[in-house]
């Protein structure tokens, strides 16, 4: 299992209604980053302040170019520090990431997926709990 790339295939998938935020979450920002709450609307995240509807990617994904391979795009996070549990979450399973069609697996956790998600919750231990 390789490092995440920044292919943003997991926030361009989850963005259009998919993530949800704690409301740990949600009472942080509205206390210490108004600039996240305002997209929040009756508990859901990623609406527009301005016209109330839900909007089809994350406000803070941004899309930029690899520094190695110009062609290729890479995409951050403005709040990455502050994202939603959902983000610091992901991915939680091996089968997820299948799915999800994520670049940080390697042929290697595809023959062996048992070993794969022991790897997976060891990278992300600082991120969230071991998937049981």
């Amino acid at each position: 299992m390789q490092e995440c790339n920044s292919c943003g295939k997991c926030c361009i998938k989850y963005s259009n209604g998919d993530l949800s935020a704690s409301d740990q979450d949600i009472d942080m920002w509205e206390l210490f980053k108004p600039d996240i709450a305002a997209y929040v609307k009756n508990g859901l995240i990623w609406f527009s302040p301005q016209s109330g509807k839900q909007l089809s990617l994350c406000p803070f994904l941004r899309e930029g170019k690899h520094a190695e391979q110009p062609n290729k795009k890479i995409y951050t996070c403005d709040i990455y520090y502050d994202r939603p549990e959902d983000c610091r979450f992901y991915p939680v399973t091996v089968k997820q990431m299948i799915n999800d069609e994520c670049e940080m697996l390697q042929q290697g956790d595809l023959l062996n997926p048992q070993q794969a998600q022991k790897d997976l919750d060891k990278l992300l231990e600082d991120s969230r709990p071991s998937f049981d």
